[in-house]
């Protein structure tokens, strides 16, 4: 019997101990270490990817993507590659997790007025959890940002509502400005910001899988690029695009608008367009200009930024009017700097003589 319970306590050392249920279940990789795992991440990039139309003759074809391990961007291949971002929205409240996504599509070079080799470029969405549990939560997106000219006095950057845009299950459609890159909601808002916008010909983007680029200091895909100074991609990374002010200010208005993302007025902007379709004749007549371009800029404010935070009714404003209104103000600026004559004022009635 002794022999027997010997054998027994000999088994019972030698057996593998059984570990717990969740600990033998594999870890899901979270290789940018942000709380999110890499699956997740990429479904909610491929889920929500913007339908990004652009210029079928752009000067610089189409997003590029770059070498990858390679601390200097270099080109690769223009093929259309389209790079994404995503992580928690740490300010976004209620009671499920909200998740922002940027999406970058790189180029070559910006080769509109004052280009300059690479060019970095963005939309965002801000999208929200059916429920805490994110395995089986399904993801509606709440917001989404287009950059346009960012941090300059041509910014004319927008945020929308995701149900004005029709895009809460899915992408939203994007139109990309020929040469400068900006992102526009509406193909209509192109003409706005400094003038130099265009969208024509446009044709839709054809691009595979969104390559994510991970978090800073927790690079994926081997993106080293990313850091680099000679373009501003890293501080794009670094910034929420859904601060509650802009928020705020667009929740105030009708369902149908879309807002600028940046307050009020933009009449810098009215002066830039200005002067762009002038240059020349700016240069001859410098002593001038002042004058000049302050009388042009209260009308053409107003036709290229429409009063207050919304785009002017984005959806259904008239180009027509648009480009009537400009015309009018350059032929004032051409008046002013002497480059056309004045309308004959009619002669004015005298007493006769008694």
């Amino acid at each position: 019997m002794r022999l027997v319970w010997s054998l027994l306590a000999a088994i019972v050392l030698l057996w593998p101990v059984q570990q717990p249920f969740c600990q033998t279940l594999a870890t899901p990789a979270d290789t940018d270490a942000d709380g999110l795992s890499d699956l997740l991440e990429q479904q909610l990039l491929d889920q929500f990817a913007p339908k990004f139309m652009v210029a079928r003759n752009d000067c610089s074809g189409v997003p590029a993507e770059f070498v990858r391990n390679l601390s200097v961007p270099t080109v690769q291949v223009e093929d259309g590659t389209i790079y994404g971002q995503a992580f928690p929205a740490k300010a976004a409240a209620g009671p499920t997790p909200s998740i922002e996504l940027h999406y970058y599509h790189l180029w070559r070079k910006d080769c509109g007025e004052h280009g300059h080799p690479l060019d970095t470029e963005h939309v965002a969405v801000l999208v929200k959890a059916s429920q805490g549990d994110l395995i089986g939560a399904s993801w509606k997106a709440v917001y989404w940002y287009a950059a346009a000219h960012e941090q300059t006095v041509c910014d004319v950057s927008q945020i929308a509502r995701a149900s004005t845009l029709g895009a809460e299950d899915k992408g939203a459609e994007v139109w990309i400005s020929s040469g400068k890159h900006a992102s526009y909601f509406d193909a209509r808002l192109c003409i706005r910001g400094c003038g130099a916008d265009r969208c024509e010909g446009m044709v839709a983007l054809h691009s595979g899988s969104v390559i994510n680029l991970g978090e800073p200091g927790h690079l994926m895909n081997a993106s080293l690029f990313a850091f680099s100074s000679a373009w501003s991609l890293a501080s794009k990374m670094e910034h929420t695009n859904f601060p509650a002010e802009p928020i705020g200010r667009l929740e105030l208005l009708p369902a149908t608008e879309i807002a600028w993302f940046r307050p009020g007025r933009h009449p810098a902007q009215g002066v830039v367009a200005i002067s762009s379709s002038t240059e020349d004749a700016i240069a001859k007549g410098a002593t001038k200009t002042g004058a000049a371009l302050g009388t042009a800029n209260d009308s053409t404010s107003d036709a290229i930024s429409v009063a207050g935070d919304s785009t002017g009714g984005a959806l259904g404003t008239s180009y027509r009017k648009t480009k009537h209104a400009l015309g009018t103000s350059a032929k004032h600026v051409g008046r002013a700097l002497g480059l056309s004559k004045k309308p004959a004022e009619a002669p004015q009635k005298t007493e006769p003589e008694k």
